[in-house]
């Protein structure tokens, strides 16, 4: 029997995920987790399909939506459980959506691990028994248990870099945030589990792990007194050589103790900044702990810090009350940064949050505009970064999926296609770190640029 898993939002939640999905594989089930359309047709092998929510934007909450009734349709003998952020906040909404809808809010989401062990498929007559599920998660729910770090794996099935929870939570009350509202306050694993975790994954001949949490910024172990910075000088000191990737950081978080420490070579070149916006005005109506020059000194710091380094950050563009010259001041400091990459969101008003409740709401047609505006300038600039790159070397780990020809993710974050490697040698290589010269530059959408794999003596690699 199949379990299905469609994961949508931040990295957060796709790690979790992962976890649930080894979960039920330990158990002998089968896994699921491409992506399925209308186009899918009928999937009777599918037993139980696993919804993980977001609830950042009103369009995440849309395409939950879609994507239940979507299940729905497509596997008729399956159950459908809805968890994570948008499960957490509305899960009596969903839950009327169909009688085969059941709600596993997000904050229990760490049960699924009860649940695959509760359920083994040699316990079922061919297929869940909807009301016994349903019994079972009502009755899991009403437990009071710190279910924060639960889903934890070193098997990834979706993914080929490791990734690791270490915190969760927010303690910021940014006035357009709902996701801290489903996460709740911020709780960090203590150094030691994540050490021994970090440990495990490098055991298995993990290459890479990818940090991740609500806010990293706000990660401290109350045992050891470790701020962020600190447990990443504990990591790199008690482990061999598998290199951290870092996923978001605030800007404040970035000083010189932080820097001198990402001077190691096992710290990947590749930060991301959560900014939002360049202008002090809409930072301080956002509620955000920093100011534009702020975010200036983070960048310059990493960049003396690192050569070569990939840094991106997230703009909200035309928040309430956000004036032509606002949106301009925001613009003019992504291109005086000069940023890799830049995720633009138009804002959205979430229910609960302060910014609900704001009138000076900039029109569709504006905010189409300075959206567009704003996705050129990432698009320049993601372009020159990869141009810069254009005949060096870099250390890449070969993806698992079975693309021909094979891509890559180099430790700078450049999407990169191997250009000299079958499928044979792809399969070898899946998951593996290897060394590759880039070549040119891939105006696409699913890569960035094509590249060669090189052997240790620098050697151009034809065949393994």
């Amino acid at each position: 029997m199949t379990i299905h898993f469609e994961t949508l939002g931040c990295k957060l939640n796709q790690i979790e995920s992962e976890s649930a999905a080894k979960a039920f594989y330990d158990q002998g089930y089968i896994i699921s987790s491409k992506n399925l359309t209308r186009a899918s047709g009928t999937q009777k092998d599918i037993g139980l399909a696993i919804i993980n929510t977001c609830t950042v934007t009103g369009k995440a909450e849309q395409k939950a939506r879609r994507l239940i009734n979507m299940l729905l349709d497509l596997c008729p003998d399956a159950p459908i459980i809805v968890t994570g952020c948008y499960a957490e906040l509305d899960g009596a909404y969903l839950e009327e959506i169909d009688n085969r809808v059941i709600i596993l809010p997000g904050s229990k989401k760490g049960y699924l691990t009860d649940l695959a062990e509760a359920f083994p498929p040699s316990s079922l007559q061919k297929k869940f028994h909807l009301e016994s599920l349903k019994e079972w998660i009502d009755t899991k729910t009403r437990e009071e248990e710190n279910l924060a770090f639960r889903l934890s794996t070193d098997v990834f099935f979706s993914h080929s870099r490791a990734s690791l929870k270490i915190q969760d939570g927010c303690n910021s009350a940014c006035s357009y945030c709902r996701v801290r509202l489903a996460r709740g306050k911020a709780i960090s694993l203590d150094a030691e589990s994540v050490l021994e975790r970090v440990q495990e994954l490098e055991k298995k001949e993990h290459c890479e792990v990818v940090l991740t949490g609500i806010n990293l910024s706000q990660y401290f172990c109350p045992k050891t007194k470790k701020n962020f910075t600190a447990l990443l000088d504990y990591l790199i000191k008690n482990t061999d050589g598998i290199a951290f990737r870092i996923s978001s950081l605030y800007p404040q978080s970035v000083d010189e103790a932080f820097c001198e420490l990402i001077q190691s070579e096992r710290i990947r070149p590749h930060f991301h900044l959560s900014v939002q916006s360049g202008s002090d005005k809409i930072l301080k109506a956002m509620k955000r702990p920093y100011n534009a020059k702020k975010v200036s000194e983070a960048v310059h710091l990493i960049r003396k810090a690192k050569e070569d380094v990939f840094i991106a950050t997230d703009i909200i563009v035309g928040f309430p009350g956000e004036t032509e010259e606002d949106f301009l001041e925001t613009l003019s400091l992504c291109k005086e940064l000069n940023f890799a990459w830049i995720h633009v969101f138009p804002f959205s008003a979430r229910p609960g949050t302060e910014a609900f409740l704001l009138k000076n709401t900039i029109s569709a047609e504006i905010l189409q505009k300075r959206v567009i505006l704003m996705t050129e300038l990432a698009k320049e600039q993601k372009k020159a970064f990869v141009l810069s790159q254009v005949g060096k070397k870099r250390l890449a780990i070969v993806e698992k999926r079975r693309s021909i020809p094979a891509r890559a993710v180099c430790d700078n974050f450049l999407h990169v296609e191997l250009s000299n490697l079958n499928t044979k040698e792809a399969q070898m290589l899946a998951g593996q770190e290897v060394r590759t010269l880039i070549n040119h530059y891939e105006n696409s959408n699913k890569i960035d640029a094509r590249a060669c794999v090189f052997s240790e003596s620098d050697v151009q690699l034809s065949r393994l």
